[in-house]
This record gives C-alpha cells, structure tokens and sequence, in this order.
C-alpha cells in the first residue's frame, strides 16, 4: 500500500486511485449505488471515479473511505495524497483547447505505458507520423482549420513523440498495406514518412508488421485498436479506440482480452520485420520514380 503513489502521470494516478477506492467498495460488500446514495450523486459519478475518468474530491475520498470503514491513518493518508498528486497539471495543459480530455486520457497512457500495441488499417500511428504527415492530415481533417491551428496538432504531437523516445519504451505497430500507400499530403510526403518508419525500426524503437493485401480478409479488419500495458501490475491494461470526435477505453478483463487475441491473430497475418522493412523500401523506390 505505502507504494501507491509512486511514479505516473496524474492520469495513471486517477487510474490507480479509482482502482483502489473499486476495491475497497467491493471489499466493503458494497454497490456504486450505495457509494452513489452516500455521496448524494450519481452512480455513473462513482463510475467514472473509480475508472480514473473523472478526477476525484479529497472530501469525496474521505466520505467514501468513512463508509467503507477504512479506518487506518496510515491508509487513509496515502489515499488522499494520491487524489491531490491526481490533480496535478501534466505537460499538456500547456497547449490549452487543444487537448481535449479524450485526448489528455492517451497522452497520459502513452507516457506510462511499458508496452504500446497498435494496428492501423488505414494511417501511420500518431506516435510514428513525420511532422509533414501530421500536417497534412490535420489540413484535411478539417477543410476550415487554420494554418496556426495545424501547427499547434504538429507540436503536441512532435513532443509527444519526443517524450516516447525518452522513455525507451518500444511500439509494435502491425499496419496494414494500405497505410504504405495512402498518398497522405502526396508522394512527396508519403516518401518521407515511409523512409522515416525504416529509420525507427532500424532504431530498435519499433517493431513492424505489415499485413498485405495478398492475406485478404484477416481478423479484427478495418478496426484500428491500440493495447497499452504497464509496467506496474495495479495497473490494468487499456484499449484505446479513436472516433472522429472522440475515444472509447476499455478496461474490463474480458475486452482486453479480446483485443489481446485479436492482435496474436494480426501478427500472425503479419509480415515480419525484416520482410517489411524489404517491402517498405519497395514501396519508397516506386514512390521515387513516380
């Protein structure tokens, strides 16, 4: 327990702390509805709590610590040292409206995370996009955006990816054929990211996977997913899935699972590295010549 407030983003923290507070409901023999009653709110407030959606009250904790009879001190302090550390400002509230909270969920699981498993069908992963790509995908995302505004996605996510690089940590991202020749920003820019995803996997950063159109139709097709894993065992892993204007994260044991098997399948599908490095370059060379 004297542990629990080590390490993590104020988005891990919110995880763990809402963890913590579940178990100790559950412990207690006790419903949301009854943690909800007792707070006079709703039950989808202690849902969001406990799932680390919502950042939790220091009176809240206190309450809810009082009806699940958690008495001791020493308990009680780690605890609500952990909702005040929660709270705390990550990095990215420096970019302001440009971080939503959908999104400052994924900042924060992206810098904790020992483990980051993605499958894109249809674009280049945001952690491996060239600042070109970046660029041109944020112009077209939105027909009326400004070019300042544009600027603003390139740098949230170059120091996203700066803090990635930092931690060491590898991606394992499996992409389907597709996402090597979607002219994004034309073949200029298509070149470029292609020749950058060569130099991070010869970093040993990443490790690529490359379905191609000659599998056909394999598992999970058309669904892009994200898996993080931490290195913390408190700490459950997340499935990350993007919406156009928003993000769904999955927690439950059994949907993770699910996304577990379905990237076993992905990768079995898979080109390995080395023979999508060779197609990749491919790929760059027909680019060249076009």
């Amino acid at each position: 327990m004297s542990e629990l407030t080590i390490g993590g983003s104020p988005t891990v923290r919110r995880r763990r702390l809402g963890a913590e507070l579940r178990r100790l409901r559950e412990q207690a023999g006790l419903s949301a509805d009854d943690a909800a009653r007792h707070l006079e709110c709703s039950p989808s407030k202690i849902s969001r709590v406990e799932t680390g959606r919502t950042p939790a009250r220091v009176r809240d904790v206190r309450d809810l610590l009082d009806l699940y009879l958690v008495h001791d001190s020493s308990e009680r302090g780690i605890l609500l040292d952990l909702v005040r550390q929660s709270k705390e400002q990550g990095w990215w509230q420096s970019f302001g409206d440009a971080v939503p909270d959908w999104l400052e969920t994924l900042i924060g699981l992206e810098g904790d995370a020992d483990t980051i498993c993605t499958y894109e069908s249809v674009l280049v992963p945001g952690l491996l996009q060239t600042e070109e790509y970046t660029r041109a995908l944020a112009m077209d995302f939105d027909g009326e955006g400004s070019p300042s505004e544009a600027e603003r996605t390139v740098a949230l996510k170059r120091e996203r990816q700066k803090r990635r690089g930092q931690t060491g940590r590898r991606i394992h991202a499996l992409l389907d054929e597709a996402v090597l020749r979607r002219p994004v920003g034309g073949s200029e820019v298509l070149r470029g990211q292609l020749e950058h995803l060569l130099a991070e996997a010869s970093s040993g950063r990443v490790v690529i996977g490359v379905i191609p159109f000659r599998a056909g139709g394999y598992p999970a097709q058309g669904f892009p997913f994200t898996l993080f894993e931490f290195p913390d065992t408190r700490d459950q892993p997340v499935v990350y899935l993007e919406a156009l204007s928003g993000a769904v994260y999955l927690e439950k044991a059994h949907e993770v699972r699910r996304y577990k098997v379905a990237f076993d399948k992905l990768r079995a599908c898979a080109l390995g590295p080395d023979e999508a490095g060779a197609m990749i370059m491919r790929i760059v060379e027909k680019v060249k010549v076009e």
